[in-house]
């Protein structure tokens, strides 16, 4: 007979829900909130961004990530922001308020070092730190689950590498650039402390739902066929 589930188990499947999926909408919400205030009011937030090598521009590292220039910029920035700081908070979570307060404020200062002298506003600089950062911690960890979170991040937004050049004109290739730079950075950073964690098998603990599936691997991920 099935035991029916704890309170301990329903709350702890509450709580990694919040984790994965509410704060990804918090901050989707935050930037059409921002947008339709904007809109709305008739307002032009645009001067609370990033104005590279300007004192007053620093105040665009915590605004301008939530500031768009219209519909078809935020709604591109919508799904990417979703998806990516979901795959973050559900594989990352011990770390990724640090990741995003760290990608928040060195995206920020980066553009703001080597960015042309305009405004930059948007969420992509941040996009761009959170594929860099997926991308390079899985590749670099080597455990299969990130592994396989390196692959399909490469898989739906490998081509906007592109945009890191400056290809288009009035984007932000500058932001982008810094955002990947700052990515990488963070996840040779966090690098080692992650390793310590799911190489030795600490997952364990997190998914033990998967611990008899985890017996076929060793502990560097390769598959044993016959596990002890």
């Amino acid at each position: 007979m099935n035991k029916a589930p704890s309170y301990h188990q329903n709350n702890t499947t509450k709580k990694t829900l919040s984790y994965y999926i509410f704060y990804p909408l918090l901050f989707v919400f935050m930037m059409w909130l921002v947008f339709w205030t904007e809109d709305t009011f008739h307002y032009n937030f645009t001067r609370y961004g990033i104005y590279p090598m300007r004192w007053s521009g620093l105040r665009g590292v915590i605004f301008s990530p939530f500031i768009h220039s219209g519909f078809s910029h935020i709604f591109n920035n919508s799904i990417p922001l979703f998806v990516l700081s979901s795959f973050l908070f559900y594989h990352y979570r011990r770390i990724a308020w640090r990741i995003l307060f760290w990608g928040f404020l060195l995206t920020g200062i980066l553009t703001w070092l080597i960015g042309r002298p305009s405004y930059h506003i948007g969420m992509s600089g941040i996009i761009y730190m959170l594929i860099s950062f997926l991308f390079f911690s899985g590749i670099l960890v080597g455990y299969y689950r990130l592994i396989a979170v390196s692959l399909i991040v490469v898989f739906l937004y490998g081509s906007l590498i592109w945009f890191m050049l400056p290809i288009v004109e009035n984007m932000s290739w500058e932001g982008h650039l810094s955002g990947f730079v700052t990515g990488l950075f963070l996840s040779l950073i966090y690098n080692k402390n992650l390793k310590k964690r799911y190489v030795n098998k600490k997952l364990v603990k997190i998914y033990p739902e998967d611990e008899v599936f985890l017996k076929h691997f060793d502990e560097n991920g390769n598959f044993i066929e016959k596990p002890e």
